[in-house]
């Protein structure tokens, strides 16, 4: 069986698996890691107001493939009816991660949302400039690609200078594990 097979057929087990550790566990369906991202795990339609409203969501990327946004989710034209600019980064589940162009991509992307005075350096910043606005980065569980994609994120906001140290306690585990390695595997090659 292909990877994109497995990963098809373990979806919606994995899919109820997140929404029951969610509900038994600390475990939450999405955290704020700054004043302009959120990761989480696939935000449900019925989210879409909360997004909106309480998060002040302007813009989303989606590391998820098309089959994943299907039943539950909004695609790329749900979002934009509600006014929200749409990104997907598709990445099979499982046994991908997001290429470099992809990564880099969603990047420009989120910097599109930024303050003018906050824009990250070497990061195309005059493209569809949103000025302000929270982007919610996802895939199925939040945990690994949409991970991933918000780990490159901070790494640029850490590299121009500013101290990311006071703010590491806030970020999830998922996403200091995967910064530090990406900072500690930079440093050694």
């Amino acid at each position: 069986m292909s990877t994109a097979m497995f990963a098809r057929v373990t979806f919606y087990p994995t899919l109820l698996y997140n929404v029951f550790m969610e509900k038994v566990t600390s475990r939450r369906w999405y955290d704020r890691i700054d004043d302009t991202v959120i990761l989480g795990a696939l935000p449900f339609q019925g989210m879409t107001k909360q997004l909106k409203e309480e998060e002040n969501v302007k813009g989303v990327v989606s590391m998820n493939e098309t089959y994943e946004l299907q039943l539950f989710s909004n695609d790329a034209e749900r979002w934009r009816e509600h006014k929200v600019e749409f990104l997907q980064l598709a990445t099979t589940d499982i046994f991908e991660a997001p290429n470099q162009d992809k990564l880099f991509e969603g990047v420009v992307f989120i910097n599109r949302f930024l303050p003018l005075d906050n824009k990250l350096s070497g990061v195309p910043a005059d493209v569809g400039q949103i000025n302000t606005g929270t982007v919610y980065v996802h895939c199925k569980a939040g945990r690994t690609r949409s991970a991933t994609l918000v780990g490159c994120y901070l790494m640029m906001i850490c590299n121009r200078g500013t101290s990311c140290t006071e703010e590491w306690t806030d970020w999830p585990a998922n996403v200091l594990a995967l910064s530090a390695f990406s900072y500690n595997t930079r440093n050694v090659m």
